[in-house]
């Protein structure tokens, strides 16, 4: 089975289980205040659906278009855009009929599922698969520092101990400490054996996604060549994969990081010692106009140790993940208004790329969580025909005392639809740019 199809297929099932549950929290407070449910469908059912069956005063059914889901609750103004029903007195099943607290409640539920759903399923996959640790003792060679981490004082080889003060189970995702998170201090020993706390600037993440550096630590290398580009300085005088650089004009090189510190920006005759089959050899070259030789470093392995932990573990580290993982992914929402975030957006094809191309149970649940949290984001923002929209216009109902007219009501959803519409086509449309000129 390809790629291709194995990841549609988890996709279809994660969004189909998603928002089964997250319907399933407005229709299950909707029936306990006793207001009539018209419509249970997963996915929409635009002018025909592929099955439905009536059950008591609900419909429940499958339609064609996998852009969602939604439950019809009577004397409501939603996606149905069922105004006639709207212009009938107001019968006491109805959604306007209720208390604005009892709305108030339907319209949260599923924004709430999805988000309790995203912190459960974080809880099994610790408890079940337990959790992947890379602590700096890993990483024998240390870190290595991309230009933009250099300019704040860290160097190549630095070993992480703290960030503000407390240890990481995975040091590699300092990456993401410093991109979304209000990071004072990191402390680092430097090859030299020397410790130094390093001050991180409070716009440090902006810096990151502006430069592109968003990996600003990869784990250190050996100064061993992977692969060397035909016809480049260095294969001209013929380095190989496998040679490891010992020395560039009398400088050690202990680490990859140590051989980039050594190129310049501009072209110039270098010595270099280098050892290939246990011998040691000198040659001079001179690297390319823009001071590069043509070489690419061999990666290291980076082997994580699995931890179990026991249900009450699983439970405080899987709450403590799921908040992070919402609070992550709320502070890189920021970048989404500006022309370079914008432009990263991504839909259904971006969703499908987080499964695993080949079938892993793991990975599934993982990706489901993830997608869980970032519907309950999504849909708790105030847009209207998003439940966010319905929550603001209660909230408003509830403060002043006074309900928005249905007219502006059927106005807002409209916006609200045609406005969800253009983000899907704009966040697809990148998809399909990057598909065809990546």
């Amino acid at each position: 089975m390809s790629p291709f199809v194995v990841k549609a297929i988890q996709l279809l099932m994660s969004l189909s289980l998603l928002i089964i549950l997250h319907e399933l929290g407005h229709f299950i407070p909707a029936r306990i205040f006793k207001t009539r449910v018209e419509k249970f469908f997963l996915f929409f059912d635009v002018k025909f659906a592929l099955f439905q069956k009536k059950i008591g005063e609900t419909t429940y059914g499958i339609g064609w278009l996998p852009l969602g889901g939604y439950v019809k609750i009577s004397g409501m103004i939603d996606e149905s855009m069922d105004t006639e029903q709207m212009q009938q007195p107001a019968q006491p099943w109805e959604f306007r009929s209720k208390p604005a607290w009892q709305r108030l409640i339907i319209m949260l539920g599923g924004v709430t599922v999805n988000l309790i759903l995203g912190f459960l399923i974080y809880m099994m996959i610790l408890f079940v698969w337990g959790k992947n640790t890379l602590y700096a003792e890993a990483l024998p060679l240390g870190l290595d520092p991309s230009p933009i981490a250099e300019e704040i004082g860290f160097q190549s080889g630095d070993r992480l101990i703290t960030v503000d003060g407390k240890p990481l189970d995975n040091v590699l995702e300092i990456n993401k400490f410093l991109f979304l998170r209000s990071v004072e201090s990191v402390t680092v020993e430097h090859t030299d054996g020397s410790t130094e706390q390093l001050a991180i600037p409070d716009d440090f993440g902006k810096r990151m996604f502006e430069s592109g550096e968003l990996i600003p630590f990869s784990p250190a290398t050996l100064a061993v060549l992977d692969s060397v580009i035909p016809n480049s300085p260095a294969a001209k005088a013929g380095l190989l994969p496998n040679d490891k650089i010992l020395s560039i004009d009398g400088i050690p090189i202990q680490n990859w990081g140590d051989f980039k510190d050594e190129m310049t920006n501009d072209s110039r005759t270098i010595a270099m010692v280098y050892e290939r089959n246990r011998s040691q050899n000198t040659l001079q070259l001179t690297t390319d106009i823009d001071g590069t030789l043509g070489v690419y470093p061999k990666l290291p392995g980076v082997s994580f140790t699995n931890e179990s932990l026991n249900l009450a573990e699983s439970i405080s580290e899987g709450f403590s993940y799921g908040y992070w993982t919402l609070h992550d992914y709320v502070a890189q929402f920021q970048y989404i208004f500006t022309q370079k975030g914008a432009s990263q957006l991504g839909g259904f094809g971006a969703i499908g790329n987080m499964f695993p191309s080949t079938w892993n149970w793991k990975g599934f649940w993982a990706s489901t969580a993830l997608i869980s949290i970032i519907l309950a984001f999504m849909n708790i923002l105030p847009i209207p025909a998003l439940d966010g929209g319905h929550v603001m216009f209660l909230a408003y109902e509830i403060i002043t005392g006074r309900k928005p007219n249905d007219k502006f009501m059927e106005y807002a959803q409209m916006f609200g639809f045609f406005l969800l519409l253009a983000l899907v086509l704009y966040a697809n449309g990148n998809d399909l740019y990057r598909l065809i000129f990546s």
